[in-house]
Order: structure tokens, then sequence, then C-alpha cells
């Protein structure tokens, strides 16, 4: 029996995650809050005016800036209001919207992008889209069999947090998931499409407490699988509610 065992949200791209217990899928949509803003950097082509998707490339992310791994993130929906932490920095809370509160996060987390290749400069947001790395409104689901998997070929523990997943299952084979591309799954109240593999990049080779590089777990998918892909992206063909311990079921 194949259960969720945990959800996560990332409200601003590459800037820390927050753990949920229940969350309302919407079709067509990614998962609420989920990569609703993005840090831009000063050779963006994100356009203000004329706001659309673009390609992570465009923010600071965690594969470029990999001490960004240490935040930890909470948001006020109500407010617009996130609350950023880091074991170096403190505690910042902010409104992404206000742009004199960008400017105090932006004073916050410069420190961690001091050898960033672009410094930052503003925050992005699309109406209606989250910035995910995927060129549609996806969701990401993975497996406890399959992490557990890598660190058996790496022969030592590894934070879940790394892969930064939206939806975490219990229940199946390792890598069990791969064979769900392009069929659906019934989760809670909702279903969803398994659309491709994530191929993963550097950021899940740092550390989510330290935001250090520690561990190669690009060549451990490569030596154990030759392949470099964790977890599945999904898109939500019909919205509801879905929890943690809901049950999951492939349709």
């Amino acid at each position: 029996m194949i259960r969720v065992s945990a959800l996560w949200r990332h409200p601003i791209k590459s800037h820390g995650r927050e753990a949920l217990d229940t969350v309302t899928l919407v079709t067509g949509q990614t998962m609420p809050w989920d990569r609703h803003w993005a840090v831009t950097h000063e050779r963006t082509k994100f356009d203000p005016a004329d706001p659309a998707w673009v390609g992570c490339r465009n923010f600071v992310i965690g594969s470029s800036t990999p001490a960004l791994a240490g935040i930890w993130a909470q948001l006020d929906e109500e407010t617009r209001t996130v609350t950023l932490r880091h074991q170096d920095l403190g505690t910042l809370e902010f409104r992404p919207d206000d742009p004199a509160d960008v400017e105090r996060f932006l004073d916050w987390q410069r420190p961690l992008c001091a050898d960033a290749s672009f410094q930052p400069t503003g925050i992005a947001h699309v109406p209606a889209r989250g910035m995910t790395d995927s060129k549609f409104p996806s969701l990401s689901i993975m497996t406890r069999a399959s992490h557990k998997a890598v660190e058996d070929e790496l022969g030592l523990p590894l934070e879940p947090e790394r892969w930064r997943g939206n939806i975490w299952l219990d229940g199946t084979a390792p890598w069990e998931e791969c064979a769900w591309i392009g069929r659906d799954l019934r989760i809670g109240d909702a279903v969803l499409h398994i659309e491709e593999p994530i191929k993963r990049c550097k950021h899940t080779m740092v550390n989510p407490q330290t935001g250090v590089r520690d561990v190669d777990t690009l060549a451990a998918l490569r030596d154990g699988w030759d392949h470099q892909n964790f977890g599945v992206y999904a898109t939500v063909t019909q919205g509801g509610q879905i929890s943690v311990d809901s049950l999951v079921e492939v349709i």
C-alpha cells in the first residue's frame, strides 16, 4: 500500500523549504505557493513588465550558489510574509511583494552569494505559475525506497531535503516511479499525470544544514543506475486535497 509520507513546498525558489501536513492542489497548476517567487540576478531575461516563465538559469539557484541550501522557510499565506532561517544569518521576516522588504532580503542573503557568478538583483513572480524548473507547471514526486537505494549506493545516510521534492511516497519498490511515466496517480482527492523523470543537478550534492557540497549524489546515480535521474515530474489533472498519510493508487 502506497501512502504520502511527506509534503514540501519551497516559497522562494532555492531559498528554503517548508513541510506541510495538507495541501489542496489545483488543476493545471504547481503545488500552491511552491516556487511562487524566484530571485533574479544581473543577467536575467525575466521581464517584470511582461512576467512569464523563464528557465532556472535566469535566477539565483542552489546549483551555482550552494550556500543557499542551508535556508529554511515558512510562509504566512494570508499576509504573504515569508520567514527565512539560516544557521549563520539568523532569521528574516519579509514580504517578497514589498520593494523595501526585497532590499532587506537581498542584504540578508547576499553573504551566501559572495562567490556566485551573478549577484542577486530582485524577486520575480508570475501570476498563477510557480517558477519550477520544468517548462510546464509541475509537482515533483519522490519515493523513500529510491532514496534508500541511493543511500545504500553511497554507503551513508542522506538527507531527503537534498532532492527538493514536493510529494514523498512510502510503500513502493525502489525506482518503481520510473514505470509510472505516462500513467496517472490518484492521491487523496487529486489525480496527477506522471510526465517525465527529473534529471538532477549539483544542488543535490549540498548538505541542507551547512550549505556545503559534501556528497557526490550525481556520481552515485550514474555509477549505480547509469542515469542522473531522481523522482518524476507530474501535472495536476484533477484538483483536490492531499495530506500526509493519503493513500496513493496507480490508475
